[in-house]
Order: structure tokens, then sequence, then C-alpha cells
């Protein structure tokens, strides 16, 4: 079944937000190559997108377009023995930078193949050192009320700025992964420049946009979704399609892949978004 959702699909101003510095990385290992669905058309993976600092709809590429992104710079403290602060020509210099195209599985059901371009979370995990009281990390994202107004709908107490985390072996997990780039160059501002978490086998909003801050913590953190609804938003957030969201189904999902529309595909859902050989021991 294919539906189209979207009419207007490219223009050249979209066009113009995808245009960024390219990124020279290694080739994807074959493990990261081999998927059972095609890559996402990078003009429509630029326009529908989440990014809820800057309001609630999918076209929310032309509001993107305020993030400040110069000088950019990521702390990295809490329970580590080597704290550290790095701007992206620290992380390109002391991390070497890999492609790993990925499936992405939004809680919403939606779901796309992406080219990131990044560094294993494991190797930061070397650099910095966490203490033996470190159990979670959490990531906080940029935030700047004069130029990220939010969504106009109700959020509860709209718990700025966003947060999310993880434990600390799921860090560690060969999958996790921190993307300075996709589709060869680095990440476009609606894409969640210029440094985001990649977590695969999770639902897309534990993939914290714009890093400011990481912290790594002896007890669990609160984290944005799971504050705004606990009911509906978990702090472990599995791709699961046993376990339904409380209002919709999570059994199938909506692959977005081709053009020249922005539409989709219907197909099942995987356990882990098909990830399970690399996580699944993580939560037995």
């Amino acid at each position: 079944m294919k539906c189209i959702v979207y009419e207007k699909w490219d223009d050249a101003e979209l066009r113009s937000t995808l245009q960024q510095p390219p990124l020279s990385a290694q080739k994807a290992p074959p493990a990261f190559q081999n998927l059972d669905r095609p890559t996402t058309d990078e003009i429509l993976a630029g326009q529908y997108n989440n990014f809820y600092e800057f309001g609630g709809g999918k076209s929310i590429w032309p509001q993107a377009q305020k993030l400040p992104t110069q000088g950019w710079q990521v702390s990295v403290g809490g329970e580590v023995k080597t704290p550290r602060t790095y701007d992206l020509d620290d992380l390109k210099r002391r991390f070497r930078l890999e492609e790993r195209i990925y499936r992405f599985r939004c809680v919403e059901a939606w779901s796309m193949v992406l080219p990131w371009i990044g560094f294993p979370m494991r190797a930061l995990l070397a650099d910095v050192k966490p203490t033996a009281r470190a159990r979670y990390v959490r990531f906080t994202s940029l935030y700047d009320s004069d130029r990220m107004p939010g969504p106009t709908f109700q959020l509860g107490s709209r718990p700025w700025p966003y947060t999310e985390a993880l434990r600390l072996d799921e860090m560690a997990n060969e999958l996790a992964f921190f993307a300075i780039g996709i589709y060869g160059h680095a990440l476009p501002k609606q894409h969640g420049a210029p440094l985001r978490a990649v977590l695969p086998w999770k639902y897309g909003f534990k993939g914290a946009k714009s890093i400011v801050g990481i912290e790594f913590t002896s007890t669990q953190p609160a984290t944005f979704w799971h504050t705004v609804a606990p009911d509906e938003y978990g702090f472990q957030a599995n791709v699961n399609p046993n376990v339904p969201h409380p209002r919709w189904s999570q059994a199938t999902e909506k692959f977005i892949a081709h053009g020249p529309e922005l539409s989709w595909e219907m197909r099942d859902t995987q356990l882990y978004n098909g990830y399970a050989d690399w996580v699944a021991e993580l939560y037995r």
C-alpha cells in the first residue's frame, strides 16, 4: 500500500538547507549496509522531521534554520574521570568518522533509512572514562527561548531543555552512535545539527538533537517526553511491535523512501527495529 502525504516535495530553498560541507568518513561496514529496504531520498528526509523546539509540525525545516550553530561546544561531565569540552573540530580529530546506514523508527509509526556519519558512543566512553558510580548518561539539547518557541499545542509543563538518557551499557553498545553528518556532509539544521544521538533500536525521540551537554549519573535522569507523558513515552523506548502506544498500534509502520512525492509504504515493524542480534542481550 502506498499513500501520498505531501505533494510539494522539492524546492530550491529546501535544497539549499541540505548543501552542507562534505565530510570524509570510512565506508559503512557490511553489517550496516545490507538492509532490507532502500535508503530514504535526501530531499524527503530533509523535509519531514520532528524538532519540537521549533514547533509541532513535520515540515519544520524552515523554522529550524534559526538554530544557532556557530562556536558550538559540548561539555561532558558528571561521573567521569576526565571531563571534557569538545568543539566540532575536536570531535573530528579525536574520533574516527565512519558511515552507518541505519533504520530509523519514529514512535509515531513512520520510518526511514538514513546514512549517518559520526562515531560510536563507546569511543567517547573511552575518552572520558566513566567512574564506577556511573550507571546512566543524560544528553541535553540546546534551548534558546528567543529562537525556539516550541509547539503551539499544550505539552504539560514543557520541561525545556530537551533531555534524553540511556543506561551506560546501552551507550557502550556497538550500535549507539553520535552523528555529525548525513548523506556525506555535515548535518543540516533540521536533522539536529551539529551533533545528535542515533539509537536505531529505539524510537526516534530517544535520539537527542543539537547536543550541548553529556552528563554521567549514578541514578536514572528525568527526560523530556517521559516527564511530559510517562504513560505514552517510556524511559527505555525500545522498538517493539507487540507493545502498542496508548493511542495507536506499533505493529506496522509507514516507510518513507522515494519521491517524487513524500509517500510511504506500509511495512511490518521488527522487534528492536531489526537489530535484535545486536541488543537483545541487554534486556534479558
